[in-house]
């Protein structure tokens, strides 16, 4: 049984789309994220650009086999906002993505239901407003060999349709290579029992 080597994100930030209710306004961004790093960046991006609002609520998702979350109610009652975005995530089943909800309050109390409906629209909405693509997740290897074993190594990277990331051909050469992980074990089968050729996962 081959598991699941496919994950589903985006590639490109969404357009803004604008939720209202009783006044408040509530601005959906979807981005696409690789790390902490990269969400801190945009949610300051936003605060710079969004300087009179009043929250920022957000949840990213980051990884593929190991998954790391995070959801920020900023300010707004507990999990009235966060988790409704992460919901939204979890939903649309993307990662390597970050939810920004951004509220201008509108002098009206929308109450915890009304908040909770709020940031799950507008998150829903701004993942609608993606292109959500498929992607797999692969596995990089790193092969040695000598210049004159060039012929045998890439006969198996034609063969096997491989991806090259980098390489080195000198005397002693270096092929990175990037493989979808349901054939990693059976690629690397065929480099490694290859006489003067190495290969090892990066």
């Amino acid at each position: 049984m081959i598991e699941n080597d496919t994950y589903k994100t985006i590639e490109v930030a969404s357009k803004p789309i604008l939720f209202k209710d009783k006044n408040s306004k509530f601005f959906g961004y979807a981005f696409p994220v690789k790390s902490k790093e990269d969400a801190k960046y945009y949610l300051d991006f936003l605060k710079k650009e969004h300087h009179t609002a009043r929250h920022w609520c957000y949840a990213y998702q980051l990884g593929t086999e190991t998954i790391t979350y995070r959801a920020s109610d900023d300010g707004e009652p507990n999990n009235s906002a966060g988790m409704p975005i992460y919901g939204q995530i979890q939903s649309f089943e993307v990662t390597n993505i970050l939810i920004v909800v951004v509220r201008y309050f509108g002098g009206v109390k929308l109450g915890v239901g009304g908040l909770i409906n709020a940031y799950k629209t507008a998150a829903q909405m701004a993942l609608e407003a993606s292109q959500i693509i498929e992607k797999t997740i692969n596995i990089n290897y790193l092969i040695s060999f000598d210049y004159k074993n060039m012929n045998k190594v890439m006969r198996i990277i034609k063969e096997r349709n491989l991806n090259i990331i980098n390489q080195k051909l000198e005397m002693d050469c270096q092929i990175s290579v990037s493989v979808r992980k349901k054939d990693a074990e059976s690629v690397f089968k065929n480099f490694n029992h290859l006489f003067e050729i190495g290969i090892k996962k990066l």
